[in-house]
């Protein structure tokens, strides 16, 4: 364990206050940080939805970044400093980001055929829950661990 001082080596925080909101030992300071990521990541996801009724195609360019992604790892790296971690989640979201990619065909193409948008959207997010499952599979036979 780390003492409080090395824990915080590189931020000049002058306030106690403002250590115990970031200090990832104290049970009442990982709930408001916990609230505090889920505010951030909120945010974003709003941002792009009010973007996308705005211009689909920003719309669009927001939600293919992998905002998400990074999101997770930052507040992974923030919480664990472990460089292996992150490799790996960045290697298994590379490797689970290939089988969502048909949903963005599958599910335009439904609704320009006259399926109603939740048939639609279930129908997309089933064959997607089936992918995934294809992939693991295949991914575990082929040696690769996620």
């Amino acid at each position: 364990m780390r003492g409080k001082e090395e824990q915080w080596p590189r931020l000049q925080l002058r306030s106690n206050r403002v250590r115990a909101i970031l200090d990832p030992d104290d049970w009442e300071c990982s709930v408001l940080y916990l609230i505090i990521k889920a505010a951030v990541s909120g945010v974003i996801i709003a941002l792009a939805s009010e973007v996308a009724q705005r211009g689909p195609l920003w719309g669009a360019l927001i939600l293919s970044l992998p905002l998400v992604s990074i999101l997770a790892m930052i507040w992974l790296w923030r919480d664990t400093g472990d460089s292996e971690r992150i490799a790996a989640l960045s290697q298994g979201t590379f490797f689970l980001v290939l089988p969502t990619l048909p949903f963005f065909l599958v599910l335009p193409a439904l609704l320009r055929q006259g399926v109603a948008f939740w048939p639609a959207m279930t129908a997309a997010c089933l064959m997607t829950v089936a992918l995934y499952l294809l992939a693991v599979w295949l991914l575990a036979k082929s040696g690769v661990s996620l």
